[in-house]
């Protein structure tokens, strides 16, 4: 399921989109400064952020800059008080993908967070889809044109993580930290073999290439 962080001051206002967008199937978190919301990031995953601008300790162009150091995919959206041409430019500037004056349209919000997530093709279902590739992220099920792709967990846990983040290259030892266990002697080379399989096991898939970073490791890129 997609999860999205909210980072707003306002309590209420950030109880109120969090329930909105619970309503319509995501899996939300609210932060109310971005040092907590430091700390969410780096023990949860998200797929997008909404932040607001003015906000005690850190503003939102210092979040978003940060942000967009440690990952530079993941879609973020201002929805702020400031309407003037020079913050806007200043957030995206920060990194941004979006951004939206309060008051808000909620239907208008949930319009532009499916619209962010479609890069990838995330939707509130549990799937994935990038071309005629669908991956479901509950059953652990892989399909190309409908058609069903045997697929180990572990192949199918890497080839959903380079495809929720494309254009992202992910190291070996990222990969093998997530995806082995710690307490396994794994080779890099591992991750390699892996990657062999996958480009094997998907070569009918017409969404995307896994590319290889010379010395580094692997990222996915959408070509439709």
């Amino acid at each position: 399921m997609v999860k999205i962080l909210v980072v707003e001051d306002d309590r209420n206002f950030n109880d109120l989109i969090a329930t909105i967008l619970r309503q319509n199937g995501y899996t939300v978190q609210g932060a109310e400064n971005p040092p907590a919301a430091y700390d969410l990031l780096q023990s949860e995953q998200f797929d997008l952020v909404l932040s607001d601008i003015m906000m005690p300790q850190v503003d939102g162009y210092q979040f978003a800059q940060e942000l967009r150091r440690t990952d530079p995919s993941i879609p973020i959206l201002f929805i702020t008080a400031r309407d003037d041409i020079a913050s806007k430019e200043k957030g995206f500037n920060s990194g941004i993908d979006d951004y939206m004056v309060k008051p808000i349209n909620f239907n208008e919000l949930l319009l532009r967070i499916k619209a962010l997530l479609r890069r990838a093709k995330i939707t509130a279902d549990n799937l994935l889809i990038v071309g005629n590739l669908t991956l479901n992220n509950e059953a652990i099920t892989a399909q190309v044109n409908h058609q069903t792709v045997d697929v180990t967990v572990r192949e199918f846990q890497i080839l959903y993580k380079l495809l929720s983040y494309p254009d992202h290259a992910f190291s070996r030892a990222e990969l093998i930290n997530e995806f082995w266990d710690l307490a396994s002697d794994t080779s890099m080379r591992a991750v390699d073999v892996y990657i062999t399989k996958l480009r094997e096991k998907f070569k009918a898939a017409d969404g995307f290439t896994i590319k290889t970073i010379h010395g580094l490791g692997y990222k996915a890129v959408l070509t439709l």
